[in-house]
């Protein structure tokens, strides 16, 4: 077995040899320079001072570079932390902007629910003539054949021929009543026609209906088509049915020698409708036949 070498040279490197020989160099320079000071400080304080002020002026430059890449590493910080801050700001806007908007849809949802109230309390109120006030159940919207359903029927007093009406403008009439709900015939149904007046001027005309949610307005009087679009036509009264002055629709257009209009009662957006007496009374009900006994 080969005994370890006392040979403590590092190696055969002529490079490594040199660096530790350029160390060793620079090492007894730094402590020779240091003792030099040293000595020039305690015997020579003009001079050190001359040296100190050298070294000074030799460092200044290096030591503002050097602050210079510190002032800018630390605005490179201030900036990623801006950046983050940002971030984290418009995150904490973005939930608070999300909250104001829920807050503004239930401030919403709680006006159009107060504004009902304040036409079912409207309607309610207004019951000189009125049988019952009942809740809309359904209504057909794509069929040719306009019906809406009532909860109210022969029990509350509702009988066929009975207008009824809503906030809004008229409904239509009562056609079929059963103990606890009643249908009615819309004014946008085909077989509806009833006798209307422009607000505008009180030209007569009959709205009937055209099955398809709309309602044509033909005039009565000559002189050509007295509307215009936007202008409302409310009932007049005539043939006893319908109370007058209850509106009726909106005119959309002209066509030709009619117009085309839209009722101001849509069902679909009713809850509530009111079933009055006819204008000028209905008959009274047949009595029922007397039995004739031999």
């Amino acid at each position: 077995m080969k005994a370890p070498s006392r040979n403590k040279r590092p190696g055969f490197s002529r490079r490594a040899q040199y660096g530790l020989f350029f160390s060793y160099v620079i090492a007894v320079t730094g402590i020779l320079v240091g003792l030099g000071l040293v000595v020039a400080a305690h015997f020579d304080p003009t001079g050190f001072g001359t040296i100190k002020g050298a070294a000074l002026d030799t460092t200044a430059p290096i030591s503002g570079a050097a602050r210079g890449v510190v002032r800018s590493a630390g605005s490179v910080v201030d900036g990623i932390g801006a950046y983050f801050y940002a971030g984290s700001k418009n995150v904490a806007m973005a939930k608070e902007l999300d909250s104001d908007r829920a807050a503004l849809v239930r401030a919403r949802i709680l006006a159009l629910e107060n504004e009902r109230l304040r036409r079912m309390l409207k309607l309610v109120e207004n019951r000189n003539g009125s049988i019952a006030v009942a809740r809309i159940v359904g209504s057909t919207g794509v069929s040719s054949r306009r019906y809406a359903t009532l909860d109210a029927g022969a029990a509350q007093g509702v009988r066929p021929g009975q207008p009824v009406r809503s906030p809004e403008g008229l409904v239509g009439r009562v056609v079929d009543a059963g103990m606890i709900a009643s249908r009615v015939l819309l004014i946008t149904d085909s077989a509806s026609v009833v006798p209307v007046r422009l607000a505008r001027g009180g030209a007569p005309a009959l709205a009937a209906g055209r099955g398809d949610g709309s309602i044509e307005i033909r005039p009565l009087g000559a002189g050509g088509n007295p509307f215009n679009r936007g202008d409302i036509v409310l009932t007049s009264g005539t043939g006893g049915l319908y109370p007058p002055d209850v509106p009726v629709a909106v005119i959309l257009r002209k066509d030709g020698d009619v117009a085309i209009g839209w009722p101001l009662a849509n069902p679909a957006q009713l809850d509530y409708a009111m079933v009055e007496q006819p204008f000028a009374g209905l008959p009274p009900p047949p009595e029922p036949a007397k039995s004739t006994k031999p």
